[in-house]
């Protein structure tokens, strides 16, 4: 084969994977709307257009498939035949077995061994069906079209003086009556006019017409992309490296053009990322046609409607997101969505809906997919958590119910009653986690039972080249990617000693009246870890969000920003976790790039945070029963001093007096999506009321599987090792006084609370932990 001919076959491949990739959609929203004229036409000239090629390059098996495809829309696009769901499998299993020949032909160079007979047999079948009957009623009259303001190719040739206007007719006629061919070559084949002067018609009309889209862009082949960026890439390190050689420079010159070369740089880095930037409609283009399938398969009727088409992102991320993204839309039509029957029964509408959803936010790209289904009982997902294992009965019962709803991305866990050829809900979501964490994303399930489901992914628009702040610990450099910063904190050495606090053995941080679990990058490298009180100097707490969790790095020094080049790791360092890459700084060394959730996840922060903050397990609340308890201190109003058992403690919170609202006799406030009661100890104490502030101090305590808030008027200290030997009070509400700092302090009894809220939970076993 030679090259010229090569050449046609490759724009033959190219051309045809886009039409098909074009009729998978073009079929789904015709079996909505059969009788638009506009995409029969265009599915029709497709067909025709691979058809008249594969014929002229000697494909004739592909040719043979395609011309009775051909046949069976021509009479569908002239209303011969109506388009039902069979003819639309029939003509998609046609699309299946063209795309099959088509990677034949890129492989082989011949269009494959397999017949296709029964493809063949079925759309003759169809195209010999009789006419459907079309309705009596007299179509409405056509709107008038508007004049173009590009001249038709028929008009150019009459002005020009070389055919009449009745032979234009004859051969816009024949156009009518399903000859494709344009107006042109129709002439041509009569002896009208030549190809010369054809050709020369086309040239004027192009002129009249102005550039078209087809003169503003070309193909640029995806390795030479690739290999440019790269380049780019070395370009911004050697940018780097000498600006920060101009810094060290008392060169005015030098200096003014090392920011001349970093302008440059920066525009032309801006414009090769946008050359490889792509919409997210290029990937969702092929779920129509999955969503389809997958309904007809499991008996349902399924809407797909996107928004956001043009959201576009890096071609590296949108290749990493495409089996992650049509994995969960498989999920939702067979699993989230349900049977048109059940749906009739709960009131629903028998078809279901999933809507797809892109934007921009916050420099990531959010994808939202969302299904009207029965959604996720979150019970079954904790009853299944605890019966594999995955969890015991103690976290189980002090887990929110978001937290619980994240379980589904365990390995291999679902609630699904049975599991279908497509999946049951869950399974292979672990890895649908994996993939999306690999390039810096998140994802998080929100589920309302029988209402539906929303899975949302948080990914970055690139990977190439990031914006990232550089700490220091010892003589090593470390970058952390800014899409995980928050905020930074300083310390001074004094108020770092009072500030950061130990919650069994773990070290928080109370940033504006929340606690702030910390994690020392030594530690998190595997070094021996020193806490920050033990230091004269200041401490810098690099704020981060890892799956939603907010945790503090406390570093030792914070560096400076910088864009860096994203490298990928060696074989040595791929299996340490807390590791994404490593780049090159502008001094030439090397700087490890932070995997944020790895260190969280490394860290214990995410799969043990709830733990540290509630209370250890049952051996611990055993052992600190027999050698004394950690008890948070409050003022509950008026300076009277109570504690409370940290085990039962949950978290300490801010409500702002606005969001207090009544169910029944019960102040209330939403809190991680239940109602959260809120009790005023001092009230409950029966010494008045904690003077009014907004917002107010929160307790949240546990009591059984449930929640609740205590009001207090300040939230005072944490205090270890409390023995609180025989309880001594009268008080209901008290179990006993001890002295704590040198002052009495009254220890509330946590079956008061129970009892406040709801005396049946006192029968509860899980709440004897937290008694005194």
């Amino acid at each position: 084969m030679d090259e010229e001919m090569r050449e046609v076959i490759e724009e033959f491949l190219v051309e045809s994977h886009e039409n098909l990739d074009q009729l998978d959609q073009d079929f789904v929203a015709l079996e909505r709307d059969p009788d638009d004229r506009d995409v029969l036409a265009s599915v029709f000239r497709t067909i025709h257009t691979i058809k008249g090629t594969s014929g002229f390059l000697g494909f004739t098996k592909l040719e043979a498939l395609t011309h009775v495809g051909e046949s069976l829309l021509s009479r569908l696009r002239d209303g011969d035949l109506r388009l039902t769901a069979e003819s639309t499998t029939a003509l998609l299993a046609m699309v299946d077995a063209v795309r099959a020949m088509l990677a034949s032909i890129e492989a082989e160079g011949h269009d494959g061994e397999f017949q296709y007979d029964a493809i063949i047999d079925l759309l003759t079948d169809l195209n010999a069906a009789e006419a459907v009957e079309r309705a009596l009623e007299p179509e409405p009259e056509p709107e008038p079209e508007p004049e173009p303001e590009t001249p038709m190719l028929g008009e150019v040739l009459v002005e020009s003086g070389q055919v009449t206007e009745e032979e234009v007719a004859e051969a816009v006629s024949e156009q009518a009556e399903g000859d494709p061919r344009h107006v042109g070559e129709i002439l041509v084949e009569k002896g009208t006019v030549e190809p010369a002067q054809v050709l020369e018609a086309l040239h004027a009309q192009a002129e009249k017409a102005g550039p078209g889209v087809a003169d503003s862009s070309i193909r640029v082949d995806v390795g030479l992309l690739d290999k440019l960026m790269n380049l780019v890439g070395e370009l911004v390190l050697s940018r780097n490296q000498v600006l920060q050689y101009a810094t060290n420079l008392n060169d005015a010159a030098f200096v003014a053009n090392s920011q001349r070369l970093n302008l440059i740089t920066t525009e032309l880095q801006e414009g090769v990322m946008k050359t490889r930037m792509q919409p997210i409609g290029n990937v969702w283009n092929k779920l129509p046609r999955v969503v389809r399938d997958l309904a007809q398969a499991c008996g349902k009727h399924v809407a797909l409607e996107m928004e956001g088409r043009d959201t576009e992102l890096d071609k590296t991320v949108l290749e990493a997101i495409k089996d992650p993204l049509t994995h969960l839309v498989r999920n939702s039509v067979d699993h989230g969505i349900e049977a048109p029957e059940d749906r009739a029964e709960a009131g629903k509408p028998e078809e279901g809906r999933l809507l797809l959803r892109a934007y921009h936010e916050s420099g990531l790209v959010n994808i939202e997919i969302i299904d009207d289904g029965a959604g996720i009982d979150v019970d079954k997902v904790r009853a299944k958590a605890i019966e594999r294992g995955i969890i015991n009965n103690d976290q189980a019962a002090r887990m929110g119910d978001r937290e619980v709803m994240n379980l589904i991305f365990q390995p291999g866990f679902s609630t699904a009653a049975k599991v279908t050829n497509v999946s049951g809900r869950g399974v292979g979501m672990d890895v649908v986690k994996t993939n999306i964490e690999k390039i810096g994303g998140t994802v998080d399930v929100q589920s309302r039972v029988g209402e539906g489901t929303t899975l949302k992914i948080k990914i970055p628009l690139t990977l190439a080249i990031i914006p990232a702040l550089i700490v220091g610990h010892g003589e090593a450099r470390y970058a952390i990617p800014q899409v995980s910063l928050l905020e930074l904190v300083r310390l001074e050495s004094e108020q770092a000693k009072k500030s950061i606090e130990r919650i069994q053995g773990a070290p928080v941080y109370r940033l504006r009246g929340k606690l702030l679990p910390l994690v020392y990058l030594r530690e998190a490298l595997g070094e021996h870890a020193e806490d920050a009180q033990s230091h004269n100097d200041a401490v810098s707490i690099v704020v981060l969000q890892a799956d939603e969790q907010q945790f503090g790095l406390v570093v030792e020094r914070v560096d400076d920003t910088a864009e860096i080049v994203v490298k990928p790791l060696g074989k040595q360092l791929k299996g340490i976790p807390v590791f994404a890459g490593a780049t090159i700084m502008g001094d030439g060394h090397v700087a490890l790039i932070l995997d944020v959730m790895g260190v969280a996840q490394r860290s214990k922060i995410l799969s043990e945070l709830h733990d540290k903050g509630l209370g250890a397990g049952e051996a611990d609340a055993a052992a600190r029963r027999k050698d004394g308890q950690t008890m948070l201190l409050v003022d509950a109003a008026g300076g009277r001093r109570i504690a409370v058992p940290l085990g039962a403690v949950a978290r300490l919170e801010q409500f702002e007096t606005s969001k207090l609202e009544w169910a029944g006799s019960q102040q209330v406030v939403q809190y991680t999506g239940e109602l959260l009661p809120i009790l005023s100890v001092a009230s409950l104490l029966g010494f008045g009321a904690p003077e009014s502030s907004d917002p107010i101090e929160v307790v949240v305590v546990w009591q059984g599987d449930r929640q609740v808030g205590l009001h207090v008027a300040e939230i005072l200290d944490i205090v270890e090792d409390v023995e609180l030997g025989r309880g001594t009070s009268t008080n209901p509400g008290i179990v006993g006084s001890v002295v704590i700092q040198d002052k009495v302090t009254d220890v509330l009894d946590m079956r008061a609370v129970v009892a406040a809220v709801d005396p049946s939970l006192l029968t509860d076993s899980r709440f004897e932990e937290a008694r005194v």
